[in-house]
């Protein structure tokens, strides 16, 4: 089996709690040599500055590639690209550009009036700028907010073309979904590297309740099988199991690049990936 390269996502911390919980996440999961990490913007752009904060922190003191997201919500397009322009000028080059989610309270997208209308004139501005590399999200089952799997795609292959490189997707909970998903992107004549979102499920309940309001499929067999782990508290077990089965067979597939949303939570992660071959690099000072 070929070791994959693997990425992972953080998102900012609020307090100092968080803060601590994200530098040991950091701390964790940086000796697995990511390509690179990425931070979340939060719904609405309610994180902005937090985010803004998070990268040129962890690009500064923790020596990883930082990835940035960027949304289209709440700012005009002047204000957008001066966040993009901030990232810049602290040495942080990669952008994960996406629509973005509606403030809480509103259940649909609305475009401020002077901002961008969507992800591809977001997109096509970020690369216009010849400043960054752009990565974008993919959606291996139907958006809330899409007519069809088929327009997720068509939509998928208009943000590539506007100067992306590579999409990143949802997560899923079965290898079938990306498996599909990657042949109607072969199909539509998408040629970018599109790489498995993948969730370490740290706990069912929440996890369940979130995958339903994203659009995923939740199989009735998890169910199942995480209600009878729970009756002798082997869930983490389980969901270490799961994770890197369906990981190992995405391997088996021809994927070679696996993105983790790490929930600022590194365990789960780090261990599926230490049972994939992906293992801390040892430091010079470390070599007998």
């Amino acid at each position: 089996m070929t070791t994959p390269a693997v990425s992972f996502e953080f998102f900012p911390p609020q307090n100092l709690e968080a803060s601590f919980r994200l530098w040991d996440t950091v701390q964790v999961l940086a000796p697995l040599n990511p390509r690179f990490v990425s931070v979340t913007y939060g719904a609405g752009g309610t994180t902005r500055d937090l985010t803004r904060d998070a990268v040129a922190t962890l690009h500064k003191n923790a020596g990883l590639n930082v990835a940035a997201h960027l949304t289209c919500v709440n700012a005009t397009r002047e204000e957008t690209l001066a966040i993009a322009d901030s990232f810049a000028a602290a040495g942080v080059t990669e952008i994960v550009a996406l629509r973005g989610d509606p403030p809480k309270g509103e259940g649909k997208f609305t475009a401020h009036p002077e901002g961008f209308a969507n992800s591809v004139e977001l997109i096509e501005a970020l690369a216009g700028t010849g400043k960054f590399t752009i990565r974008v999200g993919a959606y291996p089952e139907r958006h809330p907010d899409s007519p069809s799997s088929d327009a997720d795609v068509e939509w998928l292959k208009r943000k590539l073309d506007a100067g992306a490189s590579e999409g990143i997707t949802q997560f899923f909970f079965e290898t079938e979904t990306f498996l599909r998903f990657r042949d109607r992107c072969d199909k539509a004549g998408i040629t970018a590297p599109i790489v498995p979102g993948i969730l370490p499920i740290e706990n069912w309940k929440g996890m369940r309740n979130f995958a339903l309001r994203c659009g995923a499929n939740v199989p009735a067999w998890m169910d199942e099988a995480f209600e009878k782990a729970g009756r002798d508290g082997r869930e983490d077990l389980l969901a270490t199991a799961l994770c890197t089965e369906m990981c190992t067979d995405l391997l088996a597939e021809g994927v070679d690049k696996l993105h983790f949303y790490t929930l600022n939570r590194p365990e789960l992660t780090r261990d599926v990936c230490h049972a994939l071959g992906v293992t801390p690099e040892a430091r010079l000072e470390n070599v007998a």
